[in-house]
């Protein structure tokens, strides 16, 4: 199995699956010299971890990061980070009734097809608690992006058909702080309210539903992406579909830019109070060209309900015999995987800004004057 390694200068690459002995990834290309707090990664890992929140999977791990290699003193040495995290709550025993049985809409089909073995145990690798592994290496490119006073943050904007207002990102660190006490990382408090109640309802329905997530990026320098096909949002948009239970990406005004006119789309150029090039509007999203402007970089990504739900479906056995197919009583799952995908969309992006600030120095000449 190839690909299992993100970015091209910043490099990550994860492994291990759902109910193995642990998960991990290792970082190549990290500078040297990058100060790395381990309460800080596991901080990031809290946000994402089940078994915390009643409106997400029971599953209860506590998700503690070891660094393995590539620190001292605390800092970057410029040696491949290693970092590992412990399943202690995998319970396989879950799977061994259903494990003849083609699980609807997750990946034993196609892994089948493709390799002729599936762990089916939790999923294995196709599983999101492969994640974590991608959290945590997450928080060591947002120690990058902080040395270079990038800010990003990701949030729930819609779940089960509750759409919330877009919040103000004048102050990040403070929308920051309303995503991470909402149960559900929505920003809007009273759109949260009905979200929390469209998740109970599916819930004792046996159910699930999905979500939209948005993220901002602010405080990005001109110039970071490459083209022709290094594009900035083509990075961004890799990096976003490849998180489990993702089915789409829109930047800036996205699908809403079809039914606009040029004269509406266009973002005119315009001079800030200190003479610098701004936009006025920016419905491009912070790209031009696949080129990052120095504008606010948005963008959105939706992802389906859960797949695994309790109410019985039909399916086909391995044996190729139509059965019914019914998870036990006693399954642990996310009822919105949405709500834990936040912090994966946000160490993605995070993923991507540190592999692109890399490659941005690459760019061009800089003479010395000396």
């Amino acid at each position: 199995m190839g690909f299992n390694t993100f970015g091209t200068i910043f490099q990550v690459t994860t492994f291990g699956e759902s109910h193995g002995p642990a998960i991990g990834a290792v970082i190549d290309g990290c500078p040297a010299g990058l100060p790395i707090s381990l309460e800080e990664i596991n901080r990031e890992l809290r946000s994402r971890r089940p078994g915390h929140n009643p409106l997400t999977s029971p599953r209860n791990e506590s998700d503690l990061c070891q660094i393995l290699s590539g620190l001292f003193e605390g800092k970057t040495t410029g040696a491949p980070i290693t970092l590992l995290i412990e399943n202690k709550d995998a319970d396989s025993s879950q799977y061994e009734s259903i494990k003849h049985l083609l699980r609807p809409g997750h990946a034993n089909f196609s892994y089948l097809e493709k390799y002729g073995i599936f762990d089916y145990r939790g999923g294995g690798r196709a599983s999101a608690r492969e994640t974590a592994a991608r959290v945590a290496a997450g928080a060591i490119a947002k120690a990058l992006l902080t040395v270079e006073g990038i800010e990003i943050c990701a949030y729930v904007t819609e779940l089960g058909g509750v759409r919330g207002e877009r919040p103000d990102w004048g102050n990040l660190g403070e929308l920051k702080t309303r995503v991470q006490v909402s149960p559900v990382f929505c920003p809007d408090p009273k759109a949260a309210i009905l979200m929390i109640q469209e998740i109970e309802t599916v819930k004792e329905e046996g159910d699930s539903v999905g979500g939209i997530i948005e993220a901002v990026a602010l405080h990005l320098p001109a110039g970071l992406g490459d083209p022709i096909y290094g594009k900035l949002e083509a990075n961004l948009a890799a990096a976003m579909l490849s998180i489990p239970a993702s089915k789409g990406f829109e930047i800036g005004a996205g699908f809403a830019s079809a039914r606009m006119k040029g004269s509406e789309h266009n973002d005119p150029f315009a001079l800030d109070s200190e003479g610098r090039v701004i936009t006025s509007t920016n419905f491009a999203g912070g790209t031009l060209g696949g080129i990052s402007t120095g504008q606010p970089l948005y963008f959105q990504v939706p992802f389906k309900p859960t797949s695994s739900i309790k109410k019985r479906q039909m399916s086909v056995d391995l044996n190729q015999e139509v059965s019914p197919f019914q998870l036990p009583l006693q399954g642990r799952h996310d009822p919105c995987i949405a709500i834990r995908a936040v912090p994966v969309v946000e160490a993605m992006l995070a993923l991507v800004l540190a592999d692109a600030l890399l490659a941005n120095r690459l760019s061009k000449l800089k003479f010395s004057t000396v």
